[in-house]
């Protein structure tokens, strides 16, 4: 069984989360306090690794009734879209895809239901409350002929017939033993590295248990089971130690009763000779490179496991052996208290994990290496919304068209990365170099602070139609987002900066996106009209300036060596050449240009006005 997706609802702070993937891997990221320890024990819920709490039940908010003591819900819930395998859907009945959830009312309580038809006669909707003798006269009422009068031949054909007499779809009880073949739920978050061992040791006690060949022998064989377990905990003491050198002995003792299952696994590490301690007494650092180590041993386990996966039996005398089910391996803020090269090794890891099959991670964090590190479809951003969690999702339906797919090219030609679609308050795109380099400059002199300081990100787009993409793309992730192009785009082929297209693009407010410099302003009509950036600087700035850092070769620049470029073809290409033929030390090229001209201004007053009120604005759509 392959869990692709769950939903939740009534559980904590999650009133209503849809749709949450389970991939390879999953990141949950999101503020303290958004839901994401929280979505991960309903995972656990649903995989049937968490009993339901009082605590865990959502409170309502009831309208009108403020003072009121607060109401729980009646409900909570948690369903996943699954995968069965070939074996499962043979065993149950089953469809290749189908939707299981876990619920538990007021009586905490939780079961496991499908959704499917729903028979007609009552009494075939719950057929595992069922006894042999009661299916039997089942059976014999519907004139059935099942395949032999065992229990699960006579479930196979009521559930057959149910479907077959059924009026609508709704939620049912799920077959019996569907719910021991859920996905293995792994859960590490590093706090106490005991935990860890035991998990990982018992998913192994556990596939020993599995064995056939143990089957029926647990006595005779509990000391070997245990003898095995001391093994694999000696291998896991060595891998630690390798990388943890400057421990010099680590030991675990596995402590096996059949009666009682895997009791513990206590771990305990020595920095000399004879001084073991627990690891509950050494620092968070400590702790957090020994469960680093464990993390590691764990992926060589998973790997193993598949390796050693037995075959399907097809023969008639012996029962096919089931296909191994989905492992999910579940790390919450794994990187606290670990130093950069560390999380670089937790993230290879995590990749590491992910390649196996079977097996899926989820990975809650505030790393924005983790972060980066995945595709951006595979992000889930937990957020708060009146003190209930909500979902973002960054990314999906990318691919959906061609103009979508371009869109998400865009974005990653340009570095956009995860983290800073998640955090960054505002993106200013620009055409291209030259504005990447001199806004930065200009915005600092004129508002005081830097843009990222302000929380802008700002980015090029190699072209004014790359720049128009990008604002779509971010415009669809609901970003805040200013465009600032030059004035003569609105000539480009395709008229794509014309209003009608850029009403399409950005609806009937494209204005508050979209900034022409040169184009004067719909509330000044009486400015100037200028074709680019560089003509928006007057002429006594550039000769200023020019005279500064461009001295010309004969005499100095005057405000009217910089007038008479103006109105003749390309403004910025006319002042660049002007600048290399006349001067020693002329600029390289028209970003370099603009980024010395940018660095050599000392007054706000300097800077065009019309820039000036871009960036105010910029300003106030961050804050």
């Amino acid at each position: 069984m392959h869990l692709n997706s769950f939903s939740v609802s009534g559980f904590r702070s999650l009133t209503e989360v849809a749709d949450v993937p389970v991939r390879k891997p999953t990141i949950l990221a999101g503020h303290n306090d958004g839901g994401k320890s929280a979505l991960l024990d309903a995972l656990a819920f649903l995989l049937g690794e968490h009993a339901l709490a009082e605590d865990d039940r959502t409170y309502l908010t009831v309208d009108g009734e403020v003072e009121s003591a607060p109401v729980r819900c009646e409900e909570s819930s948690v369903e996943g879209a699954f995968t069965l395998d070939a074996w499962e859907q043979e065993r149950f009945d089953l469809p290749a895809q189908v939707r299981l959830r876990r619920c538990s009312g007021e009586d905490l309580i939780s079961r496991l239901d499908v959704w499917q038809p729903i028979p007609a006669d009552e009494r075939l909707r719950d057929l595992s409350q069922l006894l042999v003798p009661a299916l039997r006269d089942l059976v014999k009422e519907f004139g059935l002929s099942p395949t032999s009068m065992r229990k699960p031949d006579l479930e196979q054909a009521l559930r057959m017939y149910g479907r077959e007499h059924s009026g609508s779809d709704g939620w049912m009880a799920a077959p019996a033993g569907l719910d021991k073949r859920m996905p293995r739920y792994l859960p590490f978050d590093g706090k106490k590295p005991d935990d860890a061992v035991k998990t990982v040791l018992v998913g192994r006690f556990q596939s020993y248990m599995a064995d056939p060949d143990l089957k029926g022998k647990l006595t005779a064989i509990e000391d070997e089971v245990q003898d095995r377990l001391r093994i694999d905990a000696k291998s896991l003491c060595e891998h630690i130690e390798m990388r943890c050198p400057d421990l010099q002995k680590v030991s675990v003792e596995p402590d096996v009763s059949f009666q009682q299952g895997f009791k513990a696994a206590p771990l305990r590490v020595a920095r000399r000779a004879g001084e073991a301690v627990g690891l509950d007494r050494t620092g968070l650092g400590s702790n957090r490179r020994v469960s680093l180590a464990i993390w590691e041993w764990t992926s060589e386990l998973l790997a193993e496991e598949q390796d050693t996966t037995p075959t399907t039996s097809t023969g008639d005398e012996e029962a096919p052996e089931p296909p191994p089910v989905q492992t999910i391996v579940v790390y919450d803020e794994p990187d606290t208290h670990l130093d950069y090269t560390h999380q670089r090794k937790i993230m290879q890891l995590i990749r590491t994990q992910s390649d196996i099959p079977n097996v899926s991670v989820l990975v809650a964090t505030h790393s924005m290496n983790l972060i980066d590190g995945v595709d951006i479809s595979d992000v889930v951003h937990l957020k708060l919304e009146d003190h209930r969690t909500v979902v973002e999702r960054l990314g999906t339906g990318l691919l959906g068209d061609e103009i979508d797919e371009h869109l998400g090219k865009i974005a990653a030609a340009v570095g956009l990365r995860n983290s800073v679609l998640l955090h960054e308050r505002c993106f200013l795109a620009v055409e291209g170099e030259t504005e990447q380099r001199a806004f930065p400059l200009l915005f600092r002199l004129c508002e005081g602070m830097s843009l990222q300081a302000a929380g802008i990100a700002l980015w090029a787009c190699f072209n004014n139609e790359g720049a128009l993409h990008l604002a779509r793309y971010l415009i669809k992730q609901r970003r805040t987002i200013m465009l600032v192009v030059d004035a003569d785009s609105r000539n480009v082929r395709k008229g794509i900066f014309k209003t009608p297209k850029l009403t399409e693009f950005f609806g009937s407010h494209a204005s508050r996106y979209v900034k022409f410099l040169g184009e004067p302003e719909d509330d000044a009509p009486q400015q100037e009209k200028y074709n680019e950036l560089e003509e928006l600087f007057h002429d006594d700035v550039w000769a200023r300036v020019a005279n500064k850092i461009w001295a010309k070769t004969y005499g100095i620049w005057q405000p009217a060596d910089f007038a008479a470029l103006r109105g003749e073809g390309k403004f910025s290409g006319a002042v660049q050449e002007m600048l290399q033929e006349r001067s020693e030390n002329g600029p390289g090229g028209k970003p370099e240009m603009m980024y010395e001209l940018a660095m050599a201004l000392d007054d706000p007053d300097d800077v065009p006005e019309q820039l000036r009120g871009v960036f105010k604005q910029l300003r106030e759509l961050a804050s």
